[in-house]
């Protein structure tokens, strides 16, 4: 089955590991300038403007023109069928997280049960 294109859906856009990284860069709010995440994502410009143009093709990033440069923006709420999707499986970690604590607490309860016992003396 062939790959579908990376522009198709916000899933496939952000299945590529830079641009996942570029979109948690532009997570702040601020807008920013190509060369800027060139310098933060340590990525040559070409393929800054590739991921960049990925992104805006799929509406997570909008660029806009201030002189010679290019500022963009991240959209995070194009990012919402990612965590609409993903929040289906909350109560996996919810319901493993319950679990991890009650042994905890169990464990807990059981080392100072034992640090309460009474002591035979040995005279």
């Amino acid at each position: 089955m062939a790959r579908a294109a990376t522009t198709t859906d916000v899933f496939n856009a952000v299945a590529e590991p830079r641009r996942r990284e570029i979109i948690g860069l532009l997570s702040d709010g601020q807008e920013w300038a190509v060369n800027d995440v060139v310098v933060r994502v340590r990525l040559a410009q070409p393929a800054v403007s590739k991921h960049l143009g990925v992104l805006r093709k799929v509406g997570v990033v909008t660029v806009v023109k201030r002189g010679q440069h290019r500022l963009y923006r991240l959209q995070a709420a194009q990012l919402k069928p990612i965590h609409d999707w993903v929040k289906t499986f909350e109560r996996y970690w919810t319901d493993q997280l319950s679990r991890i604590r009650e042994r905890a607490e169990q464990k807990g309860m059981e080392k100072i049960e034992r640090e309460n016992e009474p002591r035979e003396d040995k005279n």
